[in-house]
């Protein structure tokens, strides 16, 4: 019995401050042995006498636990309340978002670039004269949203990230799509991208009008009251546009095809320094009007020795000039060969070329919105700025990227901005 009463004296010394665990304690026990035998002289009942003991113990304790007064006996308070993710959380849900970026039978080998325009076209619906639309809500998850012509294709990059959302259903489809953008943008060798989480997800009502989105067939004036509509200036309209360095066009979405650069899942200038370094003329086909390369333009920069017509095997030489409009990366390599060994750079020919790759299903492309920058002057500046300075064009971009994905989105006052570390950093 000694042993007993030690044991009740903890559960004693916690009971004795709430009267409610200790009127618990005494009507447990007169249930008890309101319905119970008399109790017999061997004491072979002290072990149910402790065992009452306990359990009435027990049930003060947890009377004292659900009304948050275990701190003051030194017991570590109650975790309550819903989940509250920490920047730790959102660096765990971006290392799942890198690992499945790469997947050698998608496009270029990566869902990089098509991320990127979800997490565009989610926030490029923002209007701030009616404060509609926005990365916060994530409506293109119903139609007539995800049907809208500008969305075409990107069902892809949505169901890619489903098993993300399925590993961290905490994260809304808004923060998620964001944060997917983000980890594309810095996975491919872009800037880092400030974070801030805190999007709600809404329903089908908050869809927004088609139309929102910028046409690829219009110009300047288009291109100014789309993201005039959502407070952006003409710097950073050309800023935002060189995200077309990443991706493709494709036939069946936007009826446009190819690339605009030789590098489609790397973040660079190229596009600025394309824009301005090539000759481009309409293309010739029954698709939309699109630009591509004038490739008599690109024969006329190949100096006489390399123009003429081989039937050497040599990889640096013409083969009678049936590769050289398939085959425009390696023209490139060709002349940025000769130019470095004869130092006979002129100012038709780029003074570093643009990655070179087979260019066999590359053919680089411009669309229509992309030409009107370099025709209206105050645009053309600030492409000529970013052609000859990518850090500068990198350091814009980010900021006018973070601004687009954050429009709209009704932050909580203190919510911190967080930068995570690409998986090359890790």
């Amino acid at each position: 019995m000694a042993s007993v009463a030690r044991s009740l004296r903890p559960a004693a010394r916690l009971l004795k401050h709430s009267a409610a665990p200790a009127l618990v304690l005494r009507q447990g026990t007169r249930r008890a042995y309101s319905s119970a035998p008399p109790a017999a002289k061997s004491g072979g009942n002290s072990g149910l006498i402790a065992l009452l003991g306990l359990a009435g113990a027990g049930g003060g304790a947890y009377y004292l636990y659900t009304q948050d007064q275990l701190a003051q006996f030194g017991f570590p308070a109650p975790k309550t309340g819903p989940f509250v993710p920490t920047k730790e959380d959102y660096q765990k849900v971006y290392t799942a978002i890198a690992d499945i970026l790469e997947d050698n039978d998608y496009d270029d080998g990566s869902y990089g670039p098509v991320l990127v325009r979800l997490a565009w076209h989610a926030s490029g619906t923002y209007d701030k004269d009616t404060k509609t639309g926005g990365s916060n809500g994530a409506t293109m998850r119903f139609s007539p949203e995800s049907d809208h012509g500008a969305n075409a294709g990107l069902k892809a990059a949505r169901d890619r990230l489903e098993p993300i959302k399925a590993q961290f259903p905490w994260i809304t489809y808004s923060d998620l799509w964001i944060l997917a953008g983000v980890c594309a943008i810095q996975e491919m060798g872009g800037p880092t991208i400030p974070f801030r989480a805190g999007r709600q997800d809404r329903d089908v009502s908050a869809c927004t009008p088609d139309g929102r989105l910028p046409d690829a067939s219009k110009v300047q004036d288009h291109l100014r009251a789309i993201f005039g509509r959502m407070g952006f200036s003409d710097q950073e309209i050309v800023a935002l546009t060189g995200a077309h360095a990443l991706g493709r066009c494709h036939t069946d979405r936007s009826g446009y095809d190819g690339p605009w650069t030789f590098s489609p899942t790397m973040l660079t200038n190229d596009f600025f320094q394309l824009l301005l370094k090539e000759k481009w003329q309409w293309k010739k086909w029954n698709g939309p009007a699109q630009y591509e390369v004038c490739v008599f333009y690109l024969f006329s920069l190949i100096p006489p020795d390399l123009a003429s017509p081989s039937s050497s095997s040599d990889s640096t030489s013409v083969v009678g000039y049936k590769s050289w409009e398939d085959n425009l990366a390696a023209w490139y390599m060709l002349l940025q060969t000769h130019n470095s060994t004869d130092d006979a750079n002129t100012a038709n020919t780029p003074s570093s070329s643009p990655p070179t790759q087979d260019a066999g299903s590359k053919k680089l492309m411009m669309l229509p919105a992309d030409m009107s920058l370099v025709k209206d002057k105050n645009f053309r500046k600030h492409v000529e700025l970013y052609a000859k300075d990518q850090d500068k064009f990198f350091e814009d971009f980010s900021k006018a990227v973070t601004k687009l994905f954050e429009l709209g989105v009704p932050f909580k006052e203190g919510t911190e901005t967080w930068t995570f570390k690409p998986s090359t950093e890790e």
